[in-house]
Order: structure tokens, then C-alpha cells, then sequence
């Protein structure tokens, strides 16, 4: 019995001992040390800059370190008061002084090509000048400058042959008597020349007869033989002179009168420019404010006289009246007495 009773006290006891419920422990000491850690990240959040600052000087006295005292921590560019302008308006830098410099320069760089662009540009329209007053003198002298017009562009000297009827048959590329006359005019000049030509043929919006079945292989034929002319008769270089044929796609008149018609049957001989594009492009206003100033261009060793105010509009304008013509003739004549003075008095 005493055994029996002994057993159920023990098995009682067990009972109020609750294992089950150990875990707590462990529970409780995990959120107290987060508690504690959570505390730490809070005060470490708000540290007070000032004892920051005192307690690391006081340790760092304490290693034997030198008392650096407060430290400047606002953020921004530090300035030597020698870089500040004297207008106030801030501080200047080396690098802007560079850029300044640079600037400057670049300027001074390109105002040179400019000034340069423009003497180069002078003397080629200069040369192309003394090229057309040299044919111009030999048309005078065959009475057929009522025949030829003259055009300086970017791309150098245009001398323009006008009509076809003038200068080949109807629908044929054979050269007439007058164009040979005229390519007697103009072959030695561009053979000394010193510069490429390419010769163009032209045609206008009427459609070509047999034997060309186009007005391309008409406009093509029409320069060829300018082209062989030149080269064959005129000695001009093989590899200085090409042909091309624009038919009817090029008119320097839209109209249909028979004027017009008569303007875009043409053959141009373009006397290249040796210059750069750059240097090309300035021609067209040289020769205008030549033309407008109505005074002489001259190189120094080709005296030529410019047209004052009808040689680069007629030209231009593709315009083949009677008055700009006479104009153009006047002036002409006028070269060419200066001319044979000058060689009377030089002995030839």
C-alpha cells in the first residue's frame, strides 16, 4: 500500500513539473537580446556629431594622436582666392583659361582659311577671266561673238555655244563651218589653259528624228565631235577633256517660243576649276561684286577687263538678245585695243 501511494506521488509530481512549456526559457532570452540589439541600432541612429567628435579626439589623444579639432564636413569646391574673377562672377579655372585659349585659337584659324579661301578664289576667277578674254579676242576677230556666251559658277567658266542650228545640221553631229571657226577660237586657248574641260551637250523638249532615236544620243553625238575637234584640231590633252550628254533634262529655258527652244540647244565647253570646293564656291560672288564694281580683275600678268553689268547676267540668264550682246562686244573691243598697245609699245 505504502509502495502503491509512494508511485502516485511521484507520478503527481511529474505532472506540476509541466516539460512541455521548457521552450519559453529559450524564447525569452532570444527576444530580450533582440531587444537589446534593436536599442543599440535606435541610440546608434541619433549620435550626437559634437560628442562624436570629442570622444574620437579624446581616444585618439589617449593613443598619443594630435587633437585634429572639429572637422569641416559641408560639402562643395574649396577656391584659392587668387582663381576668383575680379568681376565677382565667380572663379575661373585652369581648364576654362584652356578652353578660352582654344577658342580664341580656332578663330584665329579659321578666319586665315578664310582670308586664304578667298585669295585662292581670286586668283582662279582671275585666271578663268584672262581664259575668256583670250577667246573672246579671238571670236572678235571672226566676228562671231554674237555666237558664244560666257558663265562663271562654283564650277568654273562655262563658254556656251548657242543654237545648234548656228553650229550643226538639223538632227546632226557633223560640226558646221561656223563651228569650226569657232573651235579654231577656243582650241589654243584651252590647250595653254593649264585646266580640265568637259564638254556638254544639250538638247530641247522636242523629241529627236532619225538618225538618233533620243535627244540623249543626239546631245551625246552633238559633244562628242566638239570633243574630238578640240582634241584633234585643237591639241588639247586626251586626258584633260571628257564629254557628256544631258538630251533634254538640263533646259536653261522653260518656254516654248522659239527662243527658248534656241537656248537649250546648246553645247557647253566648262572650263574646270583647279580649285577645292571650298575655294570653287566663292567664284560666282567675286565675279558678281566684280561685275557690280565694273572695274578691272586683274592677276598681275593676264590684264583682263570684266563686263561690268551685262557680261555675268547675260550669261547667267542664258538670255542671247541683241543689247547684252552688243555690250559684251563693246567691251571686248575695248580689250583688245589695250592689247595691241601694250604689244606696239613692247616691240612684237
Amino acid at each position: 500500500m505504502s509502495g502503491a501511494r509512494g508511485g502516485r506521488k511521484k507520478k503527481g509530481h511529474a505532472e506540476d513539473e509541466h516539460p512541455d512549456e521548457r521552450w519559453m526559457a529559450s524564447y525569452m532570452d532570444m527576444i530580450t537580446v533582440l531587444m537589446c540589439m534593436f536599442i543599440v541600432l535606435f541610440a546608434m541612429s541619433n549620435v550626437d556629431q559634437d560628442k562624436y567628435i570629442a570622444l574620437r579626439n579624446s581616444l585618439a589623444t589617449g593613443f598619443g594622436q594630435t587633437d585634429v579639432g572639429k572637422v569641416d564636413t559641408a560639402s562643395g569646391t574649396v577656391v584659392n582666392a587668387a582663381d576668383v574673377t575680379a568681376e565677382g562672377k565667380g572663379y575661373s579655372s585652369g581648364d576654362e583659361t584652356d578652353m578660352s585659349k582654344a577658342a580664341a585659337s580656332g578663330e584665329a584659324q579659321t578666319a586665315e582659311q578664310a582670308a586664304a579661301a578667298t585669295v585662292a578664289a581670286q586668283g582662279e576667277l582671275d585666271d578663268l577671266t584672262a581664259i575668256k578674254a583670250a577667246i573672246a579676242a579671238n571670236l572678235e576677230g571672226s566676228g562671231l561673238s554674237a555666237d558664244v556666251e560666257f558663265a562663271v559658277d562654283d564650277r568654273g567658266l562655262t563658254v556656251r555655244l548657242i543654237g545648234s542650228e548656228t553650229f550643226f545640221g538639223t538632227n546632226s553631229a557633223d560640226l558646221s563651218g561656223t563651228a569650226v571657226t569657232v573651235m579654231n577660237a577656243i582650241g589654243p586657248v584651252l590647250k595653254t589653259s593649264g585646266h580640265d574641260v568637259s564638254v556638254e551637250g544639250h538638247a530641247d523638249q522636242r523629241s529627236s528624228t532619225a538618225p538618233y532615236a533620243t535627244n540623249w544620243e543626239l546631245s551625246s553625238a552633238r559633244a562628242t565631235q566638239v570633243l574630238r575637234d578640240l582634241v584633234e584640231r585643237g591639241g588639247v590633252g586626251a586626258d584633260h577633256i571628257q564629254s557628256v550628254g544631258f538630251g533634254s533634262s538640263r533646259p536653261l529655258s522653260t518656254g516654248t517660243t522659239d527662243a527658248d527652244l534656241a537656248s537649250n540647244r546648246r553645247v557647253d565647253i566648262v572650263v574646270l576649276s583647279n580649285q577645292s570646293d571650298a575655294v570653287s564656291a566663292l567664284l560666282p560672288q567675286l565675279e558678281q561684286a566684280a561685275a557690280a564694281a565694273g572695274g578691272a580683275v586683274t592677276d598681275g600678268r593676264n590684264p583682263t577687263v570684266e563686263q561690268a553689268a551685262g557680261t555675268s547676267t547675260t550669261a547667267e540668264s542664258g538670255d542671247t538678245s541683241k543689247a547684252g550682246t552688243a555690250t559684251e562686244t563693246t567691251t571686248e573691243k575695248k580689250t583688245e585695243k589695250k592689247t595691241e598697245k601694250k604689244e606696239e609699245s613692247s616691240g612684237h
